[in-house]
């Protein structure tokens, strides 16, 4: 059995998406403020070429929008914001980088999640009722 088609499975076509390590970093600098081209090329190192791809895919995709801004005296230029789809995206880098942070420990973290007022969160699985359910509980069944 190989993988799922895309039109088939929600998770094949999310990874489709966003599976590419440079997008998850465009990502999460998005979510730390980054709008512009430059600051996201400043900020991970990226190649110009590699970063203008991945933002055109994701504003493609929905996850990004593009408007355009003019520093006086210069020529217009692109800058990027999330969507809502875009910011939903905060829960799975949240998760993927407690999961980093659990087994990784050795290896600081370079984000922090908190609420407005400055407590940490943490993503868990909730049920229906709201109630917190460990992860040795969760039972994954094909549907």
């Amino acid at each position: 059995m190989g993988a799922p088609d895309d039109s088939d499975c929600s998770l094949a076509k999310a990874v489709e998406l966003v599976g590419e390590r440079w997008t998850f970093f465009v990502l999460n600098e998005a979510l730390l403020g980054a709008s512009r081209f430059s600051e996201f090329r400043s900020r991970l190192g990226i190649a110009s070429d590699v970063l203008a791809a991945r933002l055109s895919k994701l504003v493609d995709s929905g996850l990004l929008t593009r408007q355009e801004y003019r520093e006086p005296g210069q020529r217009p230029r692109d800058c990027y914001r999330l969507t809502d789809s875009g910011r939903r995206l905060s829960v799975v880098l949240c998760a993927l980088q407690q999961w980093g942070d659990e087994h990784f420990p050795d290896i600081a973290s370079n984000v922090a999640y908190r609420t407005a007022d400055g407590r940490a969160v943490s993503v868990r699985f909730v049920d229906d009722e709201g109630v917190v359910t460990p992860v040795d509980e969760v039972c994954s069944e094909r549907s």
